[in-house]
């Protein structure tokens, strides 16, 4: 489930509401985690383990690139609207293994002065132990901004 973080809502709305954008520029970075860690809203950055090793870099979503839309969840017979925002799908590949074998659990989005933003942990069935070169794990960023309410 993805989670946004209290720290990334107080960003957001003085963005917003304030003008106050982060002071090293308006992208966001996408950052794999490795520790085994269910992501809340009181998280921040430094709760979550970055990848290393391996090749593993992490990846600058640029701002204006998102696709924005209200998205219908649901049926024709019983429509569930939500405001969802997704980045194209993002790939991660591999030379080998991560630092001490590590398996990569989730990834979560800082703005560019490192403030948390939200973060999703991945299935189990989609969480990677990277261990030959050319391994990949594809992320594709979103953000549901509402819960989707049944019209």
């Amino acid at each position: 489930m993805l989670i946004f973080a209290d720290t990334g809502a107080d960003s957001q709305l003085k963005a917003w509401l304030n003008n106050q954008r982060p002071a090293a520029g308006g992208d966001l970075t996408l950052k794999l985690f490795t520790n085994d860690i269910t992501p809340e809203d009181f998280h921040t950055a430094e709760n979550y383990t970055e990848a290393t090793g391996g090749g593993y870099a992490p990846k600058t979503l640029i701002m204006g690139n998102w696709t924005v839309a209200i998205v219908n969840f649901g049926t024709t017979e019983a429509p569930v609207l939500i405001a969802l925002a997704t980045y194209a799908k993002q790939t991660f590949t591999f030379t080998g293994p991560l630092t001490g074998g590590a398996k990569i659990i989730g990834y979560y989005l800082v703005d560019a002065d490192g403030i948390l933003q939200w973060a999703e942990r991945l299935p189990d069935s989609a969480q990677l132990t990277p261990a030959n070169d050319g391994d990949a794990q594809m992320i594709t960023p979103k953000f549901k901004s509402s819960k989707g309410t049944p019209t």
